[in-house]
């Protein structure tokens, strides 16, 4: 069972379930209807749980030299039971995601080779960090995708959009951070990983800057402030030293960060603290699981 958890990676889940939560809190200010909210946790989940297994399938060969602990060069997992685990939470995800309307069907469809162009193909190029934003971009207007046809114009419009981007930006930099995580790093490479991850930070600052929302716009400027600002303290550590021992922690403090900023924009939006708070809480289970279940 260990095993297992390790392949999905399962605290970087909850990541994926905050942006169905600020996705669908963009469209409904709230958690209601609970069966769409419901259905789309259920895609998001299986969807990115699905590209956790795939990434270890399609890397089994650079693992077994950089990581022959991990569960498919160690032997513990098969490659068999891990192409049908993936297979059963990918068809999962896009099946629970039927359930919601044909919005969420065609966002959870265009999910599918995203995830698998970005590990079979894009992870190994310079692309890479773009798949990997692109695949965040979708998951946040899954969230956000339970809507009618004659909707469709102000779903896409701010903040879905706006919001999305930004978080995809976020990732972009996060991925390219974590390009060479098992290995020495480069220092410029980290920098600009950094640049771009504060570029995805400022894109949702000027989203909170410019657009009238119900809640309180300096009190999450000086969140996301907060946030970014400790990112980048913590970052510069492992800029002087790109060491696998410093880069590692680093990228799992993004990803948890990643959440708050989810909690930060969902308080601008709505101005509902308990909203915020239920968002936020998301990274607990993430905390306590990443003491036993590497993120990276």
């Amino acid at each position: 069972m260990r095993a297992y958890l390790q392949l999905l990676r399962l605290p970087t889940v909850f990541t994926a379930m905050a942006d169905i939560f600020l996705g669908f809190i963009l469209t409904y200010r709230g958690f209601q209807p609970l069966d769409k909210l419901l259905g789309l946790l259920g895609a998001s989940c299986g969807l990115y749980l699905a590209g956790m297994v795939f990434n270890d399938v399609f890397d089994r060969k650079q693992d077994a030299l950089e990581r022959p602990n991990r569960p498919i060069p160690s032997g513990r997992v098969s490659v068999m039971a891990a192409v049908v685990l993936g297979i059963v939470l990918m068809a999962g995800g896009v099946a629970s995601a039927w359930t919601v309307n044909v919005w969420s069907q065609i966002i959870a469809l265009a999910l599918v080779p995203a995830i698998l162009g970005y590990d079979a193909v894009l992870k190994r190029t310079s692309l890479g960090p773009l798949g990997m934003g692109l695949c965040r971009f979708l998951n946040v207007m899954l969230g956000a995708s339970n809507f009618s046809w004659q909707q469709m114009g102000s779903y896409w419009a701010r903040p879905q959009l706006v919001c999305a981007i930004g978080l995809g930006v976020y990732i972009i930099g996060v991925t390219w951070f974590a390009r060479t995580e098992a290995k020495q790093s480069s220092r410029a490479q980290l920098i600009a990983a950094l640049v771009v991850l504060d570029a995805g930070v400022a894109v949702l600052a000027g989203l909170i800057g410019t657009w009238l929302n119900e809640g309180d716009a300096t009190t999450s400027l000086l969140l996301l402030a907060l946030i970014v600002g400790q990112l980048n303290y913590r970052a510069f550590s492992a800029i002087r030293d790109p060491s696998p021992q410093r880069v590692q922690p680093i990228i799992k403090h993004m990803l948890l960060s990643y959440v708050m900023l989810d909690a930060s924009l969902v308080f601008w939006h709505t101005g509902d603290g308990k909203l915020a708070f239920a968002t936020a809480c998301l990274v607990i289970p993430a905390m306590f699981l990443g003491r036993f279940i590497p993120m990276t």
